[in-house]
């Protein structure tokens, strides 16, 4: 199964006519995790085709407006859809006051249920049986965390003429070793998974940083990433400003990418000032090779690791 990484917004703290504000999808069979929501989300939304009833789980870095502002429309037009799935929001404290003061002042009723979950420290966030979200706090001007997306570590290979060989019958006894159980044999063997499967498969994982300037843990957060999608908001030239705003240049973002023994790196929230960007993708594949430049609709792939 892949998994699919859909960029509705690349642009940073204003839209351009190329870009609008951030927001990025992952797409697992019917399930979505969305990563910051700003202005225009439920239009980009239509136009890359991504549902508006499938399971949501929304995650955001941080409350600037770029980031978080596309979700009281988001959310309205969901209900306005009579959508019945509920949504779990994540994001810093602060956020399940902005959610339920907009939804009072602006008077809208929800067909669905929202629960807000206010990420207080770093860590899992989000678990489920094959995926989980863990946080970490960046380094931003406001309180604002990184994300990972994680796939749990996948079985082994299964090798039907072990299991024969230990004398286990084709059926639900193959079936639990492939789930990681332990089972006993007709003549009273006791089988472990290892016996007939090989190395647990590791899990694929995707780095969603929002706004941030380097910090000192992110290589070990980050370590060993499929995708690496960073703040990259001004050039080299301007690395003074990126510092004092809390941003990320090309090298910078390269540079966390290599520390971390990234597989791909992908510069995102790029600033209104570049009407073409092709100045930081060269900046950042100086340091990083395996780096692209994010653009609106652009869809990443991630096939299943075998």
């Amino acid at each position: 199964m892949d998994i699919r990484v859909v960029f509705l917004g690349t642009s940073g703290s204003v839209p351009t006519l190329k870009r609008s504000l951030p927001s990025v999808v992952v797409k697992c069979q019917s399930n979505q995790y969305m990563f910051d929501c700003g202005e225009n989300t439920q239009h980009q939304m239509m136009k890359a085709k991504v549902s508006f009833h499938n399971k949501m789980k929304i995650f955001i870095t941080h409350l600037h407006g770029d980031h978080v502002l596309g979700l009281p429309g988001l959310l309205q037009t969901m209900a306005l859809m009579d959508r019945k799935e509920p949504i779990q929001i994540y994001g810093p404290k602060g956020l399940s006051k902005f959610l339920l003061c907009t939804k009072k002042a602006l008077n809208f009723g929800l067909t669905y249920q929202v629960e807000i979950n206010e990420v207080l420290s770093d860590g899992i966030v989000y678990d489920e049986e094959e995926y989980q979200v863990v946080a970490t706090p960046s380094n931003h001007a406001v309180k604002s965390y990184a994300f990972a997306f994680i796939e749990k570590p996948r079985p082994g290979k299964f090798y039907p003429d072990k299991a024969m060989a230990l004398g286990i019958p084709v059926g639900n006894l193959w079936s639990k070793l492939q789930r990681g159980e332990e089972i006993s044999t007709p003549d009273g063997k006791t089988v472990k998974p290892s016996d007939v499967m090989g190395k647990l498969r590791a899990g694929r994982k995707i780095v969603y940083t929002g706004d941030t300037k380097p910090f000192d843990s992110f290589a070990e957060f980050a370590k060993d990433a499929d995708i690496i999608i960073h703040d990259c908001t001004f050039d080299n030239s301007l690395i003074e400003k990126a510092n004092i705003d809390g941003h990320s240049t090309p090298c910078q973002a390269a540079e966390q990418a290599k520390a971390a023994n990234a597989k791909q790196l992908v510069i995102s929230h790029i600033s209104a000032r570049y009407s073409d960007a092709t100045l930081l993708l060269e900046e950042a594949k100086k340091v990083f090779p395996n780096s692209i430049l994010a653009e609106d609709f652009m869809e990443i792939k991630l096939p299943l690791i075998k």
